[in-house]
């Protein structure tokens, strides 16, 4: 029972340093997903496509499904958690982490130059 506590405990704590999406920090808030989640080694869904599973499976092909569903519902789970109802789009219960992820960057457009100018005055 202990170790579950502690466990939750950790969990909670790595959740805790990834912010809010708020559609001005979404570099960070990625940047930070992206390293919670390697951190809890939970990003397997985003790193490999997704098993099939055959009637002529073997037990091994099983596990690996089960730790791919299992990486995808906790990476949906943890993102959803930090995005707000709006970002989250109508067809959240069928995608996969890796769609949904790419997804919700298609909403925020990169903006280099203004973050370049931005930098530049601060330096000046």
């Amino acid at each position: 029972m202990e170790a579950a506590n502690a466990n939750c405990g950790i969990i909670s704590s790595n959740l805790n340093h990834i912010p809010v999406l708020n559609g001005t920090n979404f570099k960070e808030w990625k940047e930070n997903i992206m390293l919670v989640l390697g951190y809890m080694d939970l990003d397997l869904a985003l790193r490999i496509e997704q098993p099939i599973l055959t009637a002529t499976s073997l037990v091994e092909n099983k596990r690996d499904v089960e730790k791919w569903d299992r990486s995808n519902r906790m990476i949906l789970m943890i993102i959803k958690c930090g995005v707000p109802e709006a970002f989250r789009g109508a067809n959240e219960q069928s995608i996969n982490a890796k769609d949904f992820l790419a997804e919700i960057e298609q909403r925020f457009p990169k903006n280099d130059k203004a973050k370049t100018s931005t930098f530049l005055q601060k330096m000046i």
